[in-house]
């Protein structure tokens, strides 16, 4: 009884350790998208251009505005303010344009300092002059973007905590000069439009801000969430947390791979497993996968198989260096070859991508057996071979494709032997031209449709590049 309390209070402990262990480990996410303040602007702007934006700064009401909001926010003698209005017949803005959004991080790094400048031209008529007083008005919307989380379920997104105009960032100038009797006015104008626009930027620019913010969230929502193509598979992705960094806004995802049937072959989700994230620097947006994510892709597309060949018909050179080779270890076995020798390739499990800083490889493990005709059933020998190849990726368009070359049996074994023991190092430089002859051009023709990039395109990009960390695929753009 004290062993049993014994053993119970030592699990309990192990729990507690590994528990704690846990706890403090950093977990990384199967895949991370950065986007930069390029594509996060662009965002931005084409929302607010489909929110009609600069039509609703056509339509402010600049008029009654500026008897609500006296100039300086110092109240005038209505007789005073009615003078100056009573001279203008109407006064509208006639052109106004949203420039490029700019962003920047803020002081603690955690939100996004968001400003939009506007450029207007406004126009009023009086009774002084024939033709339409022009003034030319600039200024800036400022925005603060966070992540919030919703207390229901804790999922985390972007919002608008804050936007605002400042009278600082107000500039309002006369297009041309007119007459000494309209001038003054213009000028009295232009005073009574100063504390006016800011408030009017507030009120009607600032809620179309918002759902192109709400509109952006939900575009990249969809956007990670396009398949990505694997063979007759797919990788779905899917938003875990986003998070802003500097100036950057940073998508953790969880990744699983899905048959044709749209059943969960894999799931990922975070980790221990390491995940290694470069600079953003000056690409638009970086797509950096976890090493047993691109695995998995990798997986799908080479399963496993088995291969035959009838060596001396396809590839009769290598036939002859084999009986060559099958001599040194048996006479009789190398005299019992015949036209119709078949060398079996069985590819037990999927290769395994192993990746390093800037390079990468294949390990796969075959098994190898060389039957002397295609009649008989029992082979000569069968070898298990740990065999490496180099891994190249490279891009066409949005295409990612890995292809793979060279082979080294880096171990054999003798699994078994109808010819009697032999040194399996015999038949390594022979066993590593059979499989760069037959294997390789199986599997890069399996590997050779790659897989598609959906969200390269998506943020207005036809073409992309790769490189790689030590523990990871990062796909950036190109602009062609």
């Amino acid at each position: 009884m004290l062993r049993n309390m014994a053993s119970s209070r030592t699990f309990i402990l192990i729990c507690g350790l590994l528990a704690a262990t846990l706890v403090g480990a950093t977990l990384s996410p199967p895949a991370v998208l950065i986007l930069g303040p390029e594509v996060i602007s662009e965002k931005l702007t084409q929302g607010l251009k489909e929110h009609d934006a600069a039509n609703i700064l056509q339509q402010l009401p600049l008029l009654s505005a500026m008897r609500e909001k006296p100039a300086g926010g110092i109240p005038i003698l209505g007789s005073l303010v009615n003078s100056v209005l009573n001279l203008i017949i109407w006064l509208k803005v006639t052109s106004a344009n949203i420039l490029q959004v700019q962003v920047q991080p803020s002081a603690h790094k955690k939100e996004l300092m968001v400003t939009i400048p506007l450029d207007m031209v406004a126009g009023f008529n009086t009774p002084l002059v024939k033709t339409i007083v022009e003034m030319h008005m600039e200024t800036e919307a400022q925005a603060t973007i966070r992540v919030e989380t919703k207390s229901k379920n804790q999922t985390k997104r972007l919002v608008l905590s804050s936007c605002s105009n400042s009278r600082g960032s107000l500039r309002i100038s006369l297009l041309r000069k007119l007459s000494f009797l309209v001038n003054p006015l213009a000028n009295n104008v232009m005073k009574l439009l100063v504390p006016a626009l800011p408030e009017l930027v507030k009120s009607q620019l600032c809620p179309v801000i918002k759902e192109a913010l709400e509109d952006m969230h939900e575009d990249l929502l969809h956007l990670v969430r396009v398949p990505v193509p694997v063979g007759y598979n797919h990788l779905n992705f899917d938003l875990l947390s986003p998070a802003i960094k500097g100036n950057v806004i940073q998508l953790n995802l969880a990744a699983k791979l899905l048959d044709s049937q749209e059943n969960v072959k894999k799931r990922f989700n975070e980790s221990a497993v390491s995940l290694t994230m470069p600079a953003l620097d000056s690409s638009p947006f970086t797509l950096t996968v976890r090493q047993d994510v691109v695995n998995a892709a990798m997986a799908a597309l080479i399963p496993p198989e088995e291969i035959m060949v009838l060596l001396d018909y396809v590839l009769p050179e290598l036939a002859l260096q084999l009986k060559s080779n099958i001599r040194v270890i048996s006479e009789k076995a190398a005299n019992q070859l015949g036209h119709t020798q078949i060398v079996k390739i069985l590819i037990q499990e999927s290769p395994e991508l192993l990746l390093d800083q800037g390079s990468a490889k294949v390990a796969q493990l075959i098994v190898l057996e060389v039957f002397a005709t295609n009649e008989v059933r029992r082979p000569f020998f069968t070898l298990g071979i740990e065999a490496s190849s180099n891994a190249q990726f490279h891009t066409e368009g949005d295409q990612l494709i890995l292809s793979l070359s060279e082979v080294s049996c880096d171990r054999m074994h003798l699994m078994n032997s109808n010819v009697g023991l032999f040194n399996p190092e015999l038949l390594k430089d022979i066993s590593a031209e059979i499989l760069a002859s037959v294997l390789l051009p199986n599997e890069n023709g399996k590997l050779r449709p790659g897989m598609s990039l959906p969200i390269v395109k998506a943020l207005g990009f036809k073409a992309a590049s790769w490189s790689l960390t030590k523990d990871a695929l990062v796909i950036t753009p190109v602009s062609v």
